[in-house]
């Protein structure tokens, strides 16, 4: 919490506990969201490239998450979802669970020791509850039991929030019953505004649900024990989740919740100074599935999210997404050239990736060492190769994969070689008016001294761009 690099020591010699907030499971993951476990696996890989075992948690959130999160008011996220789509609650859970599994498996991102959703540790939660009962953080109302923040005196310092501004009003109370604007929801009862919720669950204080943050603070604890190692987020955690997750876990049992917390920065669109995050509650948001069928390999984006510090935006636009490609390409078609590997890394080289990946995982840095030493004429090839793909347990882009060239179409093909034809005869306006038709198909085409190469362009949908 102290916002500067610290060196790290798990508490038990060799195993890292480490715990990672997951998805709310009414909508596919974006992009955007995906940056943030693509860090959060970089920073898994780092760890066990230096020798560690990392025990992962990651949770799943199928109840509870609320569309406004900093009211603890509006509608749960799954019952939006289900009604979007004219399906139950369980339906969607299930699909969407699917579809972002799928979606870490494209990235290469690794699966933790366990997934756990909210609904399967229900009694934990109320088990949690309970003790801030007994402590007096915790409050009845009609409608919701809350957690008392004027209980704990240092309530907001991962955030440094300044508490006696926020009571002036800078969270409005959605409910009168609050005692304090910053108070939050553990538990919403089927009464009032909720009577209806589908999901429900017996507890001591009548039929109801939990809220978002105590099903991380109970599931960390359960798997992990208290204080864990390493707890991940986006930066969007830091002011109201991750600050309430401390609140509950430390006022509960007197214990930090974790000794590290680290959050990767927003995947942004736009310029500088005038860029705007990605984000589903924006509509501006685009799905690793879109960049799948533009023809682009997955792992380009994930290229690209490690040419990035993880503490830094990382500004999105077609172009940066396509130079990614062709760098990821450039990087395979090299290695894939070189011959054997002789079995072990270029120690110079190693200790230089090493230092860099150790510094509050510098990724960018990183990279730029893996080039270095691909261009270097002071290693032979096998070194290289060696090297490379030892590095390649870090990166987790694919190097070792053989580069497929893609099918071009029969009709592109034809196109490509009537243009051809009208060059011979110096039909130069028609030669022009193919390229078009080509690239409106999708296609671009380039005129080499070996003839000419056609290869599959891309277009992200208008919004995103």
């Amino acid at each position: 919490m102290s916002r500067k690099k610290e060196i790290f020591k798990p508490l038990k010699d060799k195993l890292v506990r480490m715990y990672s907030c997951g998805p709310t499971v009414y909508n596919y993951a974006h992009i955007g969201n995906l940056r943030t476990y693509i860090f959060s696996d970089a920073l898994k890989r780092i760890l066990m490239f230096n020798g560690y075992r990392v025990k992962h948690i990651m949770n799943i959130t199928d109840v509870g998450h609320l569309t406004s999160e900093a009211t603890d008011s509006g509608e749960d996220k799954l019952e939006v979802g289900a009604a979007r789509e004219g399906k139950s609650v369980f339906e969607i859970t299930d699909f969407y669970i699917k579809a972002f599994r799928r979606d870490l498996a494209a990235l290469n991102i690794l699966p933790p020791t366990k997934y756990t959703k909210a609904t399967d540790n229900i009694k934990e939660q109320i088990a949690l509850i309970k003790q801030l009962f007994r402590k007096r953080f915790a409050y009845d109302t009609p409608e919701v039991i809350y957690f008392d923040t004027a209980q704990l005196k240092d309530y907001g310092k991962l955030a440094r929030l300044k508490v006696k501004g926020l009571k002036a009003g800078a969270r409005v109370p959605f409910d009168v019953k609050k005692r304090n604007s910053t108070d939050f929801a553990l538990w919403f009862k089927i009464a009032g505004r909720h009577k209806n919720h589908i999901l429900r669950w017996p507890s001591p204080w009548g039929e109801g649900f939990p809220g978002w943050h105590i099903e991380c603070s109970a599931m960390a604890r359960k798997y992990l024990g208290q204080p864990l190692d390493i707890h991940t987020g986006a930066v969007d955690h830091i002011s109201i989740h991750h600050t309430n997750e401390i609140a509950q876990s430390e006022a509960a049992y007197g214990k930090p919740l974790s000794h590290f917390w680290l959050h990767g920065e927003f995947l942004v669109l736009g310029k500088p100074g005038k860029e705007v995050r990605m984000g589903k509650s924006l509509g501006n948001f685009a799905t690793l599935n879109q960049i799948v069928e533009m023809g682009i390999d997955p792992l380009a984006y994930r290229y690209l999210c490690l040419t990035a510090h993880y503490r830094a935006k990382l500004y999105f636009d077609m172009r940066n997404l396509m130079a990614a490609a062709r760098g990821l390409l450039r990087l395979r078609e090299a290695i894939g050239s070189l011959p054997a590997s002789v079995g072990h890394p270029i120690a110079p080289v190693e200790k230089k990736f090493r230092s860099a990946i150790n510094d509050d995982l510098n990724m960018p840095r990183a990279l730029a060492i893996a080039w270095d030493c691909l261009k270097s004429k002071r290693y032979d090839g096998g070194e290289k190769k060696s090297t490379l793909l030892y590095f390649d347990t870090v990166f987790g882009l694919g190097l070792d994969q053989p580069v497929k060239k893609a099918d071009i179409p029969t009709e592109i093909k034809r196109l490509v070689e009537e243009r051809e034809q009208a060059r011979r005869v110096r039909n130069w306006l028609m030669a022009d008016k193919l390229r078009k038709t080509i690239q409106e198909r999708g296609y671009v085409l380039e005129d080499t001294p070996n003839g000419p190469q056609v290869k599959r362009a891309s277009q992200l949908i208008e919004r995103v761009v």
